[in-house]
């Protein structure tokens, strides 16, 4: 993918090629993208030999897990468990204080982008939705995003009033965690179907509008300490708006704001939007080099 010599939209890129970039002199590098699904592969690599071959580095799943033997558990799980059993053990009070500090560090929604074992599968039946899309083939279908704090709402409320954790049922995280982890299941089903919905009704419908896993995470995103930093180079080409599934968080690349930030003497802003997930697409694609990762404590380090 050169996107500074092409308009990297969806449109106009294969999937394969946004899996390497090309530097300012030209030179090819590899994408956000792939060093995304690389590191998402090995994490779930290691689960699955930790316990085919008991190497004990990563056992457990995403749910719960523990790293060389230091416990770590899912906040969402833990805010579960402690709703349907009003208890909790130290063990989990510790690997989930573990967990909050590491994304309150790294950013929030990059659980997302970074770890979840879906959105590969996820990223797949978006490219396949949008080249239906743009063959006409189906519609494009877009919710208000806010109605993820309604199906938070909802998973929460069915935990209290039933003392079981509901959501986990059909956590299409979790099931895919475990089948990689233990083997095959039925449940895997449910995931094609999510899948389904996705490719054929509404472009990344789980991670945007239902998962109160990617929902609890983008609470620490606004305060956390790596973020996507915009610059001045930027002359609003609406790229990152066309590769981003979160492109509500990237409302200050709108023409719109630069006489306001002209005038304010703005030359930089932090994306601090909950639903960022960090993925890095946007910077991919920006052949202005507006756009980069920041960490936001870096002067006191």
């Amino acid at each position: 993918m050169d996107q500074y010599n092409s308009r990297a939209t969806i449109k106009n890129t294969s999937f394969l090629s946004t899996f390497t970039t090309k530097t300012p002199d030209g030179k090819t590098k590899l994408s956000y993208r792939t060093k995304r699904w690389v590191l998402i592969i090995a994490i779930h690599l290691t689960f699955f030999l930790s316990f085919a071959i008991d190497i004990q580095v990563l056992e457990g799943t995403l749910n719960g897990s523990r790293f060389l033997g230091f416990h770590l558990i899912d906040i969402f799980v833990t805010l579960e468990t402690f709703i349907a059993t009003h208890h909790l053990h130290v063990n989990m009070i510790i690997g989930t204080v573990t967990i909050f500090i590491v994304y309150l560090l790294i950013g929030g929604r990059t659980y997302c982008a970074w770890v979840c074992p879906y959105g590969l599968l996820s990223e797949i039946g978006e490219k396949i939705h949008n080249t239906l899309v743009n063959k006409k083939i189906i519609k494009e279908r877009k919710f208000d995003n806010r109605v993820r704090y309604i199906f938070w709402a909802i998973f929460i409320i069915l935990t209290f009033t039933s003392g079981y954790l509901v959501f986990e049922t059909f956590n299409v995280v979790g099931i895919l965690s475990r089948f990689i982890a233990y083997g095959w299941s039925v449940s895997l089903s449910w995931v094609l179907a999510v899948l389904l919905i996705e490719i054929f009704f509404s472009r990344r419908a789980w991670c945007r509008y239902l998962c109160p896993i990617g929902t609890t995470y983008g609470l620490i995103g606004p305060i956390s300490a790596t973020r996507v930093e915009w610059n001045d180079n930027c002359d609003h080409c609406m790229v990152c708006h066309d590769v981003c599934f979160e492109n509500q968080v990237l409302e200050l690349t709108k023409a719109k704001y630069h006489k306001e930030n002209e005038d304010k003497g703005i030359k930089k802003k932090f994306v601090t939007g909950a639903d960022c997930t960090l993925c890095g697409r946007c910077i991919d694609v920006c052949h202005a080099d507006a756009l980069k990762f920041e960490f936001r404590l870096k002067s006191l380090v």
